[in-house]
């Protein structure tokens, strides 16, 4: 039933080897990327090793029960054990995605509402900035362009772990979930007679993509350079500081303006763009598997929405898995795991269900 484990044993030794060369740890990402793997597999042998002793427990609890029937209650409760470590191992082995252990990149875009709408997007900026906070990930914004009362038309930010962590707890492993439209119905700061008004944000969740994983040839790009500008325009520098590149084959264009120099402005929108090459890369590889990138930003409109943040109820809706609560203060505030866990649930529930196809 588990046969493929014994091919993740002699895997799992051999990774050992490596981490223990300290050659290794001379190069950072493949450092990382091992002790990645490590870890998935050491948690898939420690379930299948359980699994194991407890059929060994199994087949003596039932000898000594034919001798003795005081011992039938424990057959039943090892029995039962071992019926949930196998789930648990049948669970583990269940394909993943290979870049869930990956750190993530976030676009998040304001759309139909406005002033309102940009707020919005802040909000939503800073409810990831908390959660990211909790788990202790590192926070980066790349880029920004901010309205006039403070809000953000469009800010892009990089989250990244610490250290190696867990399978499944890697931040794109988690955020790509809130990839799509997301909407407000609340009464904005705008509004003088107190009604509640709809409007939405976009967020786009990418991958981050190490230069291993992408290959950019840089005579396929064009580099503008053009000078920064604040909310309405207002010149926040004085040199042509800020950089957009064009990836001529794909029209992919992405720009950045927040660092002082052209040179530091580059670096983040090269991040940006290897991020979007990559996620271009996996959805023509994996067209019939492109549903999650689908179910994303089309187009930032109060139809195409993924959940609802209701101010007047306080409640948060989650339209792809039902998950419904009235703590939305909390959840902006970073409380965001729990909404979190019901697409993690959904998505593990589809993965089975296509592989028992």
């Amino acid at each position: 039933m588990f046969e493929t484990v014994d091919s993740m044993a002699a895997e799992h030794a051999e990774l050992e080897q490596q981490l223990g060369a300290p050659e290794t740890h001379a190069d950072a990402r493949l450092a990382k990327r091992l002790n990645q793997r490590y870890a998935q597999l050491s948690r898939i042998l420690a379930a299948k090793k359980d699994w194991d002793d407890l059929g060994g427990d199994v087949e003596a609890a039932r000898e000594l029960a034919a001798e003795d029937p005081a011992f039938a209650d424990e057959v039943e409760t090892l029995t039962a054990r071992r019926h949930a470590a196998e789930e648990k191992l049948r669970l583990l082995l269940v394909p993943r995605d290979p870049t869930d252990d990956k750190d993530a990149i976030l676009e998040v875009k304001s759309g139909e509402g406005g002033e309102e709408s940009a707020l919005f997007a802040g909000d939503l900026l800073r409810m990831y900035s908390r959660y990211a906070e909790q788990r202790g990930w590192k926070v980066e914004i790349l880029d920004a362009t901010e309205s006039d009362l403070g809000g953000y038309k469009s800010v892009t930010l990089a989250v990244k772990a610490k250290g190696t962590p867990e399978p499944g707890e890697a931040p794109y492993g988690l955020l790509k979930f809130e990839g799509g439209v997301h909407r407000v119905q609340r009464v904005p700061v705008t509004e003088s007679q107190g009604r509640v008004h709809t409007s939405a944000a976009g967020v786009l969740v990418l991958p981050e993509a190490e230069q291993v994983d992408v290959e950019i040839n840089e005579n396929d790009l064009r580099i503008d350079v053009f000078r920064s500008s604040g909310p309405g325009g207002q010149s926040v520098n004085t040199t042509d500081s800020a950089v957009r590149i064009t990836h001529v084959p794909t029209g992919i264009v992405v720009s950045c303006q927040n660092e002082k120099s052209q040179l530091q402005n580059k670096e983040q929108a090269m991040r940006i763009l290897r991020a979007r090459l990559l996620a271009a890369a996996q959805e023509e590889a994996a067209a019939a598997a492109s549903d999650a990138r689908r179910s994303q930003v089309r187009t930032v409109d109060r139809s195409e929405r993924i959940r609802t943040y209701n101010f007047p109820e306080n409640r948060i809706s989650d339209h792809r898995t039902g998950y419904k609560a009235y703590n939305l203060d909390q959840v902006l505030d970073g409380d965001l795991q729990p909404v979190l866990d019901s697409c993690v649930e959904m998505d593990l529930a589809d993965r089975i269900a296509a592989l028992e196809q």
